[in-house]
């Protein structure tokens, strides 16, 4: 049995136009894979805390060092690794703000990059450990940037540092252009319906 987790990253929750192709695509896959399992992260409704140095120095440290509240910022940051890892397809919804992701997403990132869990150091350089994993981007923008965009570049960069490398970006652009939004909605739906079919 498949598993999917969805990753929402848009301040409209679950009315935003990147969380709406996510829904799309699991409503169509569940119809394939009615035995299937979701997992849903709606950063949103449920942010990761940001990184400080306390949160920070809890990732190496040893747990006879660590503070209680280190202690609990370690168990969250395992339990969104285990998510993760358990999930046989990742599907993350990411709206451009400020020409980046969202800083909710970001913040995610950094508690699942974790030395000697999702990645370790090697002679030949980083070697991400979560493989065996295919990911799905939804990216919606107001504007036009086309795929060789900065926040495309980080996403994949991030993805393939921790062993994400089987991954396929749908983007849904021009959203705040009346004559753009329509026809570029309806042209990622129907690349979603096509996706969800061979998952």
């Amino acid at each position: 049995m498949s598993t999917l987790l969805t990753i929402q990253s848009s301040l409209f929750g679950e009315q935003g136009q990147s969380s709406a192709l996510i829904n799309r695509f699991v409503e169509h896959w569940l119809t394939l894979h009615p035995g299937g399992k979701v997992i849903n992260r709606n950063l949103a409704e449920d942010p990761v805390p940001h990184l400080d140095l306390e949160r920070f120095q809890a990732f190496t440290a040893t747990p006879d060092e660590m503070t209680d509240a280190q202690h609990e910022a370690v168990t969250q940051s395992d339990a969104l690794i285990a998510e993760l890892v358990s999930a046989d397809v990742i599907l993350l919804g990411i709206p451009m703000y400020n020409f980046n992701i969202p800083s909710t997403l970001h913040t995610y990132f950094d508690h699942v990059a974790r030395a000697g869990v999702t990645f370790r150091y090697s002679a030949n350089g980083p070697e991400g450990l979560v493989k065996g994993k295919k990911a799905y981007v939804f990216v919606t923008r107001g504007g036009v940037y086309g795929e060789s965009h900065a926040q495309t570049d980080f996403v994949r960069q991030f993805l393939g540092f921790i062993g994400i490398t089987d991954v396929e970006f749908i983007h849904a652009e021009g959203l705040a252009m009346k004559e753009k939004a329509e026809k570029n909605l309806a042209a990622a739906k129907q690349r979603i319906e096509r996706l969800s079919a061979v998952v």
